[in-house]
């Protein structure tokens, strides 16, 4: 019961720390909030999209590798890896394409990080998952069909 008591004040102190920062005006909750690029989120078809995120005509790769399962049984519920083996890596993009917004999203590495990004993701129907990847000022693609039997986007 000591540790719960314990795990109850650090959560009221830190929330009452930001509280004071808030109220100060040091901290905005719009800083808070990650920059996200509407155009390319709010694209109805793949190819707006991939204007938005900056790669208009990106390269196949087999070095990008997707994993997700074959025959994905409930659509809400995607799991999906991807990994860039290509040098360099600044941004790996998912995309299910036949999705009403077809970028589900856009990972920006930095400071070297390993090209890697795991996440679950919605899809509506069976389609192709793209992956798209920028590194070294170009862009390039990789994609996998995932069957999907119960759709996750109101299907």
């Amino acid at each position: 019961m000591n540790a719960l008591r314990r795990n109850v004040l650090k959560g009221a102190a830190g929330a009452g720390v930001v509280a004071v920062a808030v109220a100060a005006g040091l901290l905005k909750p719009t800083q808070a909030m990650a920059a996200w690029n509407k155009a390319a989120f709010e694209a109805k078809n793949v190819g707006d999209a991939m204007k938005g995120i900056g790669a208009a005509s990106p390269a196949d790769s087999k070095d990008i590798t997707i994993k997700a399962p074959d025959i994905a049984e409930n659509g809400a519920v995607v799991p999906v890896e991807v990994t860039s083996g290509i040098a360099g890596t600044t941004s790996i993009a998912i995309l299910a394409e036949k999705n009403a917004s077809p970028l589900v999203g856009n990972f920006n590495l930095s400071g070297g990080a390993q090209g890697f990004i795991s996440t679950r993701i919605k899809m509506g129907q069976t389609s192709l998952v793209r992956a798209v990847v920028n590194a070294g000022g170009k862009s390039y693609t990789a994609a996998k069909e995932v069957k999907v039997t119960i759709g996750g986007c109101g299907g």
